[in-house]
């Protein structure tokens, strides 16, 4: 009986290793956004690239440090669905007062 205690509980999260692999994937990440502002190049693009990267470190934390990837499915949905929601509202909010649009000053 202990036993099955035992392995239950370590079900629930990632080994070390993937810890570390993830903290070094975020830590190139992190060097990819402040690598952004050197490459006259990817001006234009900034805010989008930056968008991205900063989308795909969340994604990572969320799976892996909130353990998401190891929780039931409709915990990460019932997530997922309040950041879609989140987005939706500030889009709009930015779009009715001109941050975004036609209406945006440059």
């Amino acid at each position: 009986m202990a036993e099955h205690a035992v392995s239950e509980s370590s079900k629930g999260h990632a080994s070390k290793s993937t810890y570390w692999l993830i903290a070094v994937v975020l830590g190139i990440l992190t060097m990819l956004e402040v690598a952004v502002f050197y490459v006259p190049l990817l001006h234009s693009v900034i805010v989008p690239f930056l968008l991205v990267l900063s989308a795909a470190k969340f994604i990572l934390v969320a799976m892996f440090f909130m353990h998401l990837k190891f929780d039931r499915p409709i915990l990460t949905t019932v997530f997922a669905g309040g950041i879609v929601v989140a987005t939706v509202i500030i889009l709009a909010m930015m779009l009715l007062f001109g941050a975004i649009g036609s209406g945006a000053h440059m």
